[in-house]
């Protein structure tokens, strides 16, 4: 069941614009893009809104059997966040630098934070420097339920 669009762009702006934020070519290998910042940002700031459409599990379900899925968000099975048909919500590229594809001396170094049990942002774990790549851990239970990973699993 398809739930609602989350129409958020403004908060999108704002934080891409606060953070100058940018995607281009991941540096881990065979990630396609990634999100980088152009300023430092501080321990403990958001860095983003993770943005897309809400919707269920079964709608999800859905899509997966349409090919239609890689950049969803669960918070509950009433609450996901798909952000497969909005590329323009700069979260999705957030590569987990502990996950399939590795490289020495990248570490994790933003986490998911849910906030009213229905919004769900990266914030720094420590302070980042200019230029660098956003990463953030997907969990064991994204990586338990997907061999191919395509959804975040995530639990309030």
């Amino acid at each position: 069941m398809f739930i609602n669009k989350q129409p958020s762009n403004q908060n999108l702006i704002t934080f891409a614009a606060a953070m100058a934020l940018k995607v281009k070519k991941s540096s881990l290998p065979n990630a396609g893009k990634g999100l980088f910042t152009t300023t430092p940002i501080k321990k403990g700031e958001r860095i983003i809104e993770y943005l897309g459409e809400i919707i269920d599990w079964k709608e999800y379900e859905k899509r997966v059997e349409r090919d239609e899925d890689g950049y969803l968000f669960f918070i509950n099975k009433k609450h996901c966040i798909d952000a497969f048909n909005t590329p323009e919500h700069l979260a999705r590229y957030a590569n987990d630098a502990e996950g399939l594809s590795k490289v020495k001396g990248l570490k994790n170094n933003a986490e998911y934070q849910i906030v009213d049990k229905n919004k769900c942002f990266i914030v720094a774990k420590k302070d980042i420097e200019k230029n660098s790549e956003i990463f953030v851990s997907y969990t064991k239970e994204y990586f338990a339920h997907n061999q191919a990973p395509s959804f975040l699993y995530i639990t309030a």
